[in-house]
């Protein structure tokens, strides 16, 4: 009687298909090195690299709320996050808050997957780039998991007072006059807040921008200071200056 041919071990399905993209519990917002435990060198100091950047750093240090407004690579972000970790970094304050309207650019991603902070993720990512250059992903890591760092959306800082914070509102070209409004209304005791954004880059339809109608009416206050950066404080290559000039 012929002996029967030896069976091959049949192939789990895991083994016959090739995830094409990562897991989701596999992403994370600070980046592939910061998840690998890989740390990256941070920025200890920052210094303005032109008048109005010089500007914009001293009327943040003078006051309360301070409106930041000029077109893209002027360091409004930036500037406004490092003083933020100075203040925090020293006492002043204790924690930092950080929030942007979640508005595509012109084209809609459609539902994203996973919870909140995934969907969110992508809109807040220019956020946690510039607090990673300046702390470490290490030590921001840690002051996200503590609660001393949040980022969060505009659509939850409705009914909070923020007090002893240091609360930084980016992108506000994106936001509608109630939504500005209801932002700066949110500023408690010993709190710091500056607002920034392009009026002449929004992402919203046309008229539903309050950025630049807000600007207007907080020029009047001398408690408040609005400053506006031009082209020549543009810290990115000299050719997005060159463009903004004629686009």
């Amino acid at each position: 009687m012929a002996k029967r041919p030896a069976r091959h071990p049949s192939l789990q399905k895991s083994d016959s298909v090739v995830p094409l993209y990562p897991a989701q519990s596999q992403w994370h917002p600070l980046g592939e090195e910061e998840e690998a435990g890989r740390d990256k060198s941070y920025v200890r100091k920052v210094r303005p690299q032109s008048e109005g950047q010089k500007t914009l750093m001293e009327a943040i240090g003078e006051h309360h709320l301070t409106v930041a407004l000029g077109p893209a690579g002027t360091g409004k972000t930036f500037l406004a996050i490092s003083a933020a970790v100075e203040a925090f970094e020293s006492g002043k304050v204790s924690r930092i808050i950080l929030s942007r309207p979640a508005v595509e650019a012109g084209e809609s991603l459609g539902f994203l997957p996973g919870d909140l902070q995934d969907k969110l993720a992508p809109y807040l990512r220019p956020l946690y780039d510039a607090l990673s250059d300046r702390m470490g992903g290490k030590r921001l890591r840690a002051c996200i998991a503590d609660g001393t760092i949040e980022v969060a959306p505009i659509a939850y800082m409705r009914g909070r007072t923020l007090n002893n914070a240091f609360v930084v509102i980016d992108e506000a070209q994106n936001c509608t006059y109630g939504q500005i409004k209801m932002l700066l209304t949110r500023l408690g005791w010993h709190s710091t807040m500056v607002l920034t954004g392009d009026p002449d880059q929004t992402d919203l339809l046309p008229g539903m921008s309050g950025l630049a109608d807000i600007a207007g009416r907080l020029r009047n206050l001398s408690e408040v200071a609005v400053v506006d950066l031009v082209e020549a404080d543009i810290v990115r290559h000299p050719l997005v200056a060159s463009m903004l000039t004629v686009l």
